[in-house]
């Protein structure tokens, strides 16, 4: 409460500094004067004149006021969240729920301040007009201090079902210790027993989303207010706006999703049949659906972890270089310095001493943790670091530069206001992160940094490698847009509450081609399995980033000399970057803007154009040669390319059933 009563007078306090009110500004009929409406400070009801000419001083003194408590209250929240993520104990949750309350109330204390400006925009100049822009949108922190509270509770409250959801071992029923991280993700990936994955699968939903419905009911509820009270139709309308530059976000995704259908349905296909050669077609019908459970994880949102069953050329070898890193010696820390040399090669400056004394790069012994691999910008601007339970193969050596991407975005915009310390749009930050990892993953760049001996021009090792690059990538896209797409549809009221789970499993099916297991009903609530759904993230930023990312690769090898698209001796999936000045320069013009531009603007200083836009075609370049191969093993075995209903997915108990 203290904190919240400091958050307050801090914005007080900023009102009384500029002579500004809590309810609005009429601006006068005088061309060089301003009326200014003053409700604290002792002046409550009185009109200030303020010349026109000294209204940006007066807003850039309120912006850097802003700046500066901003970054102070988003160090201590961020500060209590690192405590509970890297110690999970009912105090650390209790003061991570009450810095991130304090740190809400004190951002809606200062978005009424700003609004104080905003009928006096078209006076500012861009820049402040941009701030305030941000500034005004507070989020959930618009709604009123017990809704607030109420909704931190309720996420608070999801995310403990979530992490200490425990399931019985699916061969010794009296065990009931298993856990996400250490049991179910391996469990997932290894199995080949039918049963067993069913198992896990359903009892993961079972202990997480199913006990969590009532809490999302009230969620939805908080969430559609906030978004009103940010001038918002809906949750759903909110959270498209923060890529609605023109106005058509809705239409850009659904563009793309055609464009990238074809691609999609013939690696559907070609998965389709291996997996039926592995389980029968008792379970995979030749036309039908994919059951869910099989694709190698708990959400089948990435499909690479059933690659030894679908590789192309099983005789022939696959890029992993997990042995050759222990044979090497590495260690966890070796791979992070790795990682950063990368980032020196492309120009960029080595990571600071703090990161290395702060970061959490190994799970713990000595206490519960929370292992989802992240990077931490603490406000700042000198403490950055990563939280990640890494172990010593190729997949985390790949997470760790996409981590390190992160960091270094944030590095490249620290000097910039707090309010524009953010990507350009929400997809940035994660698609430079894949970006590195492109290029990171070749086998030219693995040569390169002595973890590769050879690279084999083998046309059917190659095959192998890119069909293992499309089940990382293509499959994400998908199921980006199914969960984002479910939550619009249920944030507007377009699906009814009734019919929540079936709505999810009807996407599923019409857009990935996948079903459940087993029957669903609308007890289940199978979308809160997933953390970004409990934990109110939203998902849509992996489907831009999955689509930027490629645009990005394509731009930077471009620029590294690595690419020509009228040379076939230089294929786009054959680049790596690595030690290019040219293109790590270009790259950081386009980070050090943070969103203080448009992200049109941002993206058109890495492609060359004037104004960038989301464009499937860098994908569907990389991907060419695997889907041309697709397309003729699949006639050869006469697959059907799509996927048709064979049976009942989700019942809806009296009110019917969707298939």
């Amino acid at each position: 409460m203290v904190g919240r009563q400091a958050g307050r007078e801090a914005s007080r306090q900023v009102c009384r500094q500029l002579m500004c009110g809590m309810a609005g500004v009429r601006v006068g009929s005088s061309l060089m004067v301003v009326m200014v409406v003053v409700l604290v400070g002792g002046l409550d009801g009185a009109v200030v004149q303020v010349p026109r000419v000294r209204l940006p001083i007066i807003v850039k003194s309120f912006l850097e006021d802003v700046n500066e408590r901003g970054s102070n209250w988003c160090t201590a929240s961020l500060s209590a969240q690192w405590e509970y993520q890297t110690n999970v104990t009912e105090e650390t949750r209790k003061a991570q729920n009450e810095a991130l309350l304090d740190f809400a109330v004190w951002r809606q204390e200062t978005g009424n301040a700003s609004r104080t400006f905003a009928s006096l925009a078209p006076l500012l100049p861009d820049d402040q007009r941009r701030q305030l822009r941000f500034l005004f949108s507070l989020g959930m922190a618009a709604l009123p201090g017990a809704e607030l509270e109420e909704y931190t509770r309720l996420k608070s409250e999801m995310l403990q079902v979530y992490t200490s959801a425990r399931v019985c071992d699916f061969n010794q029923p009296a065990r009931c210790d298993q856990t996400l991280s250490t049991d179910l993700s391996k469990m997932m990936k290894s199995s080949r027993d039918y049963q067993e994955l069913a198992h896990v699968w359903r009892a993961w939903r079972d202990n997480t989303g199913r006990k969590m419905r009532p809490y999302f009911s009230q969620l939805v509820t908080l969430a559609n207010k906030a978004a009103e009270l940010n001038g918002f139709g809906s949750r759903a309308e909110q959270w498209q706006a923060k890529y609605n530059s023109n106005g058509n976000f809705t239409s850009v995704l659904s563009e793309i999703f055609q464009q990238l259908a074809p691609l999609y349905q013939q690696l559907h296909a070609y998965v389709r049949r291996k997996l039926r050669e592995q389980y029968g077609e008792t379970h995979i019908s030749r036309k039908g659906p994919i059951p869910a459970h099989l694709l190698g994880s708990m959400w089948g949102q990435r499909w690479e972890d059933i690659y030894p069953l679908v590789k192309p050329y099983p005789l022939k070898a696959s890029l992993d270089v997990t042995q050759e890193m222990k044979a090497q010696g590495y260690t966890v820390r070796k791979m992070f310095e790795l990682a950063d040399d990368f980032f020196v090669s492309l120009n960029m400056t080595r990571l600071p001493a703090s990161f290395w004394r702060n970061s959490l790069f190994v799970r713990p012994s000595d206490r519960k943790v929370l292992c989802q691999a992240s990077a931490w910008d603490f406000c700042n601007g000198k403490d950055y670091r990563v939280k990640m339970c890494a172990k010593v193969d190729m997949k985390d050596l790949l997470f760790i530069h996409h981590e390190l991407g992160h960091i270094h975005y944030y590095l490249q915009y620290r000097h910039l206001p707090l309010v524009f310390r953010k990507g350009a749009n929400q997809g940035f930050h994660e698609a430079l992160g894949d970006t590195i990892i492109m290029s990171v993953g070749t086998p030219r760049h693995l040569q390169k940094v002595g973890l590769l001996k050879e690279v084999d021009d083998d046309p059917e090792v190659e095959m192998n490698y890119l069909l293992r690059v499309a089940l990382r990538w293509v499959p994400l896209l998908h199921f980006a847009y199914v969960l984002d797409l479910w939550r619009w549809e249920v944030f507007s009221g377009q699906v009814p509450e009734y019919a929540w789970n079936c709505a999810w499993w009807e996407l599923r099916f019409q857009l990935q081609g996948l079903k459940p297991p087993v029957v669903r009903t609308e007890k289940d609530f199978d979308p809160a399995a997933k953390y970004h759904v409990v934990a109110d993230v939203e998902y849509i930023r992996y489907y831009v980033s999955t689509v930027l990312q490629f645009q990005f690769y394509k731009a930077l090898c471009m620029k590294a000399g690595q690419y020509d698209p009228l040379d076939p001796s230089q294929p786009l999936h054959k680049c790596d970057f690595y030690q290019s000045y040219e293109a790590g320069n270009t790259l950081k013009n386009m980070l050090k803007l943070g969103r203080s531009r448009p992200w049109e603007e941002a993206l058109g200083v890495l492609t060359g154009e004037t104004e960038g836009r989301l464009d499937a075609s860098a994908m569907r370049e990389y991907f060419k040669p695997l889907e041309e191969w697709l397309a003729a093993d699949n006639k050869m075995h006469d697959e059907h390319i799509g996927w048709q209903s064979d049976g009942e997915y989700c019942r809806q108990d009296s009110l019917g059933a969707l298939h």
